[in-house]
């Protein structure tokens, strides 16, 4: 999926390369691997596993990033199911941004196996598909979740999820409309990280932290927005100044992001959120 849009640090990758390219020329000296406490191997995240490759940018899979958050620690995921009434958009963009947040909203559901909920937010992605014109392309797709959920088959609900977004990106894409695509992507991202955020937040960790050091998909965010001049939306342009100021926050390089960029994230992200959803 999108979107809830995952993670590498370019720069460790390079300098890698080129200590490679470095030592290729040198004859090769022996090397005593030492071997990492059981713990800290356990404890450690692997963002690459997290995610998949889209445009050259590595983006997050909220299903994987919210299972990584339950190793760390058992998260209450009915705190965070959002299934208040959204409002009724006609402007394609923000149609695009609120089928991301909700397509995330499924995910938080199905952790919180809050069936009614995961069967009301089906119809609420097939609704709001139909608002950008790819309808046609969902619809099998909330009936099997309807289907699974009443069966409380949860792999089977995860599964049509990824497969809803993806349906609806490249049906968008066959018709050129890849900028409401990277849209929905986007709402994803940002309901996502609202949620991590909170839970990281509630109970800080390093290891939970770390699953925000998204610096490269912020770039390629930011960049999309910058392409969408046709679309004169200001919540647009409030959510390109917000990824302007959140990543700062979490490019640290080898550092750790601190509890205090989470909760300014999580504040960020949450106030985005309500702009999404809801009509000024």
């Amino acid at each position: 999926m999108i979107l809830f849009v995952k993670i590498c640090r370019l720069s460790v990758t390079l300098v890698a390369g080129l200590a490679l390219g470095a030592n290729a020329a040198e004859t090769p000296k022996p090397v005593k691997e030492v071997a990492k406490p059981v713990k800290e191997v356990d404890k450690q995240v692997d963002i690459k596993q997290l995610s998949k490759k889209v445009d050259d940018v590595v983006v997050p899979l909220p299903n994987e990033v919210f299972g990584a958050l339950n190793k760390l620690g058992g998260v209450n995921w009915r705190e965070y199911v959002r299934n208040e009434k959204v409002s009724n958009f006609t402007e394609r963009p923000r149609i695009a941004l609120l089928l991301g947040a909700v397509i995330a909203d499924g995910f938080i559901a199905v952790q919180a196996e809050d069936a009614p909920t995961v069967k009301e937010i089906g119809q609420r992605v097939l609704a709001l598909a139909k608002g950008i014109g790819v309808g046609n392309s969902i619809t099998p797709h909330a009936k099997a979740i309807t289907e699974a959920a009443d069966k409380r088959n949860w792999v089977s609900v995860r599964q049509e999820l990824d497969r809803t977004q993806n349906s609806v990106q490249q049906a968008m894409n066959e018709v050129h409309d890849e900028k409401l695509s990277q849209l929905v992507s986007l709402g994803g991202w940002l309901r996502g990280t609202e949620v991590l955020t909170a839970v990281v937040n509630k109970r800080y960790s390093e290891e939970g932290a770390e699953l925000l050091h998204q610096p490269d998909l912020l770039v390629y965010f930011e960049s999309r927005l910058q392409s969408m001049p046709e679309y004169n939306l200001k919540l647009l342009q409030d959510i390109q100044g917000a990824l302007t100021e959140v990543r700062p926050l979490i490019d640290v390089g080898n550092a750790h992001i601190s509890p205090a960029s989470v909760k300014r994230i999580n504040e960020i992200t949450t106030k985005l959120g309500d702009a999404i959803t809801k009509k000024s």
